[in-house]
């Protein structure tokens, strides 16, 4: 099965086409690393919660959007490897690019796939 790495971010609205030209030109070098896909989602119904949200999680103020996004890979190896190469990577490196969103609030993780219908 694929592994999937997960991303959820507050982006600025301001920041919405940096964002997005951040995220092509990432996607370059994770498929040229062994990535199968890169998908980006900007949030267009994503409620506040009373107890956990997606809005909540990375602390949305008012001026921004929740994006979500994913990569898939072959496997956990594949990624493991292909990541290491993606942070090695130029292009990547944080004096070739500014960050259109706080870092410190994006919320990530890896995961097993288990099931696909």
């Amino acid at each position: 099965m694929p592994y999937v790495d997960g991303f959820v971010a507050a982006v600025p609205n301001a920041n919405r086409e940096k964002y997005l030209k951040h995220a092509k030109d990432a996607a370059v070098v994770f498929k040229e690393h062994g990535a199968l896909t890169v998908v980006e989602c900007w949030g267009d119904d994503v409620p506040d919660g009373e107890v956990t949200s997606f809005p909540m999680a990375v602390k949305r103020e008012e001026n921004e959007t929740v994006v979500f996004s994913w990569i898939t890979w072959p496997s956990r190896d594949a990624r493991n490897e292909g990541m290491q190469k993606v942070m090695e990577d130029p292009r990547m490196q944080p004096d070739q690019f500014e960050f259109p969103f706080d870092g410190r609030r994006l919320i990530y993780g890896g995961f097993e796939m288990i099931f696909e219908a």
